[in-house]
């Protein structure tokens, strides 16, 4: 295990994230945010990742690891805490240092790398004093109490919410918080870094004076800046005061609230977006808990990211005048092009979120949004018709706009949503959906192309791919693609078996693992690139005398593998010993590669059927035929792959008779393998 480079490039030591996952108890820290109940050997409780009455989220404290069997979700201990939390895998393992009083060891940072880690650390020290001082001033000095907090309640701010988001108040004396602030020793320097002061003839005065505070809180609720609202009229005063960017504020990639939302967000799988500070306050006030605000900025790519972190559903809820349609028109292409699904709510009048949710109540404010909600381009294309008007020139700028934002929907999952938009829009503009259609193309050839050019001028860089296409993959037909990427039940057992019985005898002479590894396993044989790495990993512990299990893998700190053998190793149903019926076999066989991988889950694995389910609980006598089973498969999987290249090959336009016949006399000996193998495993057709 490497050392652990944290943001400043200051390195957790691998003695100390060793100690750290020796001291991991999954049922104390899981146990810390979920109700466990003992059930043999596991855990269970109620699912904290989406809602459930029954439970079906299971903790395996011999395996160190949960599954929910309702949503699917997975992991261990620091994928629970990173999935529940949202902290960041170096953020977690300082959580659980912290939660077993370890003492992290570091390296020495470069000079520069230190000083940043200094400023940063500072900063962070100086706003939590402020926070703090601030809310102690609203709540226990005159000043305070008679106008910020008399202010606040005016707006219909409860104290246990604004004790929550940690409000507070700024006095209009010159400079209050800057002399309180030396008072402790704070530096100067870094004082005016975080805004809270600036320097004026010499002398250190507050820069909020007479504002309500709304300190901003990162992902782990650490205070990084602040907005500072006016109370009385002022005009030549602005209504906002920001913190300005420093080493830990940096506006672009902060959204308000996020820390409060994020769990509400995970389990309801909807964002709602704001502008303001007091629109998210208000709502969660009101119990709408899943609301982050932009701060009324153009959404930008990091805030975009953040929100996908949580989820792919976006609600934006802005102002009906026409300043709060086009604010939340910036950004739409973006929001596409993360894979978000993106809905616009228009409030009412002059309202804004914070005042209607105060005059029509939480419940009607919840049932608007569910009503009310337009889908982002045809929304989009409607108020740029309705401004194009009759003007045929303006039409063709909106045909070539809306054309260009569907382009924009670049992921392979979009494809379906992408032709659905193509024609409503195409209706909409009393258009031909082909014609829409050849324009999208259009756009997305353009894009493909100016792509292709930067690869070409950096050739480290590959080449984008067809859509769902990769490197590996781009050489192939669409036949064979299609039949090389339906299988990834089977990668997965490969993981289980070996993972399982690794170590177990397969005769007098070898393992299992001898047994699985005698033939070379060619890494591109596997769709799954992680079942690769895994057995790559595997392999070479396994040759230095190492024997892996499912907990070696369980806290890698690469998610994908984590998921990946939790997934294999963990699912209730395997293959029993009804497949040494031939006849059973021949039927199941047959039934099973017609289907998707999904519908294989829900038809195949399902214990409830009335004849007796073809799975069983997996049982050591049986582990043999289930190695067998998984090592025939790959076996048969690497020969129609060598088919497939064969007949390339053959079909090689270019090549002479003699090499032809040489082909040709290959593909004679690659089937015959292919049936001897068939005949071994009692297969009437081959699953490919």
């Amino acid at each position: 295990m490497a050392k652990l480079a944290t943001k400043t490039n200051k390195l957790i030591s691998q003695e100390t994230i060793a100690q750290i996952l020796s001291r991991i108890d999954i049922i104390d820290i899981v146990g810390g945010f979920v109700k466990l109940k003992k059930r043999g050997a596991n855990y269970l409780g109620l699912c904290p990742f989406h809602n459930e009455k029954s439970p079906s989220f299971t903790v395996s404290p011999v395996k160190e690891i949960y599954k929910c069997f309702g949503c699917g979700r997975s992991g261990n201990t620091i994928s629970f805490l990173m999935e529940h939390e949202k902290y960041s895998y170096v953020e977690t393992l300082r959580w659980l240092a912290n939660r077993y009083h370890i003492e992290i060891e570091e390296t020495e940072a470069s000079p520069e790398a230190k000083l940043q880690q200094q400023v940063a650390e500072s900063l962070f020290i100086i706003n939590n004093f402020a926070q703090q001082y601030f809310s102690d001033v609203l709540f226990n000095q005159e000043e305070g109490q008679n106008i910020g907090l008399s202010y606040l309640k005016e707006r219909g701010f409860r104290e246990d919410i604004i004790k929550k988001f940690q409000l507070g108040y700024c006095l209009e004396q010159r400079d209050a918080f800057a002399k309180a602030a030396l008072a402790k020793q704070y530096n100067a320097d870094y004082l005016q870094k975080t805004g809270l002061v600036v320097m004026r003839d010499e002398r250190l005065l507050d820069n909020y004076r007479g504002r309500v505070i709304f300190p901003v809180q990162n992902q782990t609720g650490k205070i990084i800046g602040f907005g500072a609202r006016i109370i009385r009229s002022n005009d030549k005063a602005p209504k906002y005061i920001n913190t300005p960017e420093n080493e830990i504020y940096v506006k672009s990639k902060i959204l308000y609230g996020s820390y409060f939302a994020r769990q509400a967000i995970d389990k309801k799988d909807e964002c709602l977006l704001v502008e303001g500070y007091t629109d998210v306050v208000s709502l969660h006030q009101a119990g709408i808990e899943n609301v982050v605000a932009s701060g009324g900025t153009s959404l930008t790519q990091d805030q975009l990211r953040l929100i996908k972190k949580y989820t792919n559903n976006l609600t934006i809820i802005y102002d009906g005048d026409s300043a709060g349609v086009k604010a939340a028109l910036r950004g739409l292409d973006m929001a596409l092009e993360e894979g978000l699904n993106v809905k616009l709510v228009l409030i009412p009048g002059k309202e804004d979120p914070d005042s209607y949710v105060n005059k029509i109540g939480a419940a009607a404010f919840q049932e608007f949004i569910a009503a009310n909600k337009k889908d982002f381009i045809l929304f989009q294309l409607e108020v740029s018709l309705k401004e194009a008007g009759t003007d045929s020139t303006k039409k063709a700028t909106v045909v070539n706009q809306v054309a260009e934002t569907i382009a924009k929907m670049n992921k392979v999952e979009d494809f379906t949503k992408q032709q659905d938009y193509i024609q409503q829009c195409s209706q909409i503009l009393g258009i031909e959906e082909a014609g829409l259609h050849t324009l999208v193309n259009k756009f997305i050839r353009e894009k493909i192309s100016k792509n292709e050019q930067k690869a070409a001028q950096k050739p480290e860089e590959k080449k984008p791919q067809a859509a769902g296409r990769t490197a590996e993959t781009a050489d192939l037909s669409d036949e064979a693609f299609n039949i090389l990427f339906q299988d990834e039940l089977q990668e997965r057992a490969i993981v289980r078996v070996l993972l399982t019985f690794g170590a177990k005898a397969w005769d007098e002479q070898k393992t299992i693992a001898d047994y699985i590894f005698e033939d070379e396993m060619d890494e591109d044989m596997f769709k799954n690139k992680k079942v690769a790495e895994v057995l790559k990993i595997y392999k070479d512990k396994y040759l230095s005398g190492q024997q892996l299990s499912v907990t070696d893998f369980a806290y890698s700190s690469d998610n994908d593998i984590v998921k990946l053998v939790i997934e294999a190793t963990n699912h209730p149903y395997e293959l029993s010993v009804r497949w040494n019926d031939e006849d059973r076999a021949h039927t199941v066989n047959k039934h099973i590669w017609k289907l998707s991988y999904e519908d294989f889950k829900k038809e195949v694995l399902s214990p409830d059927e009335a004849s007796g389910s073809i799975y069983s609980r997996q049982t050591d006598d049986n582990y043999r035929a289930d190695v067998d089973d998984v090592i025939t498969y790959l076996k048969l999987k690497k020969i129609k792959r060598l088919i497939l290249l064969n007949e390339e090959d053959i079909k090689n336009p270019t090549a002479s008779m003699d090499e032809i016949k040489h082909y040709q006399e290959v593909h004679m000996h690659l089937k015959k393998m292919q049936i001897e193998l068939g005949r071994k495993k009692g297969m009437a057709f081959y699953p490919f």
